[in-house]
Parts: C-alpha cells; structure tokens; sequence
C-alpha cells in the first residue's frame, strides 16, 4: 500500500473518530441538560419553601402585612403587602409597602437566579438579583442571602 493511501486511511479514521465525539458530546449535553432541569427543580423548591416560611413572618412583627404566594413565569416564592393610609399632612395619601423574593425559571443559562425587591411606603429599597452556576450552587450560601435581604428589609421597614 502506497504511503499516500495509508495516509487517506488515517485521515477517514480520524473523520469518524471526530464524528463519534461529536454523538457522544451531544448525548452527554442532552443528558446534562436533563440533569440541569432536575437540579434547578429541586433546588426552586426547596429555596421557595425556605422563602415562604421567612417571609411567612413577617407579620408577626409587623401586623397589617399579608402573605401571598408567588408562582409563575416570573418565578417560585413569596411577598409580603402591605397598604397604608397617612392622614397626617391633611391629604389622604397610600403608603404601600411590598417585599418580593423568588426564584427565576430555569434557562438555557444553567443558572439559579434569586430576586428580590423591596419597597418601603411608596419609595424602593432595593431591586436585587443573585445568580450562580447551577453546578456550583451552594444552597446555604442561597438560604444566608435569603435571610440577609429579609432582615435587611424589616430594618428598613421599622426605621421608616
């Protein structure tokens, strides 16, 4: 055999070699991709129960808040309302105050993102996202910040 087709064989060998890679990369992407599903899954749930059983008392601090469930396209989690009437300047003004806190849907992104917006009689705290890789989320570092921003908030709210 000429070195010109021993050549030729190698050269068909390596095309079918790169091919298989391909087929194998791409079952194991479908596969993490699944996988990515599932772990965003597990972890919305378990961080938007952590999220209703926080905001869930709130208004036994502060009586006149009410809880509501938040689940959708915007998101899994909680928010506490609450609507004032201030008499004091002679004009009738609403006072609304409103802590949300979700997690995003999953995406192609393959990250778990918490949001959270916070307003305090009619004028915004914050307005606050926190995202990290799903394969390098650390659920308790998630449960801190949840914790953090919801103290944050009731400080905020009692100084006001």
């Amino acid at each position: 055999m000429s070195d010109f087709e021993d050549r030729l064989k190698r050269a068909i060998e390596r095309g079918e070699k790169r091919n298989d890679m391909k087929r194998r990369a791409a079952a194991e992407a479908a596969l993490s991709e699944e996988q990515c599903r599932e772990l965003h899954g597990s972890l919305r749930l378990k961080l938007s129960d952590y999220i209703a059983q926080c905001l869930e008392k709130l208004p036994n601090y502060f009586p006149g808040f009410e809880y509501e469930t938040l689940f959708g396209d915007k998101g899994w989690g909680g928010a506490c309302v609450r609507d004032d009437i201030d008499l004091g300047s002679g004009k009738r003004r609403n006072l609304y105050s409103r802590l949300e806190m979700a997690i995003k849907p999953y995406s192609s992104v393959h990250v778990l993102e918490l949001v959270a917006k916070g307003t305090v009689r009619n004028k915004e705290l914050f307005n606050r996202s926190h995202f990290e890789k799903l394969s390098e989320v650390n659920e308790a570092d998630f449960r801190d910040l949840i914790d953090l921003w919801i103290v944050e908030y009731a400080e905020q709210y009692s100084a006001k």
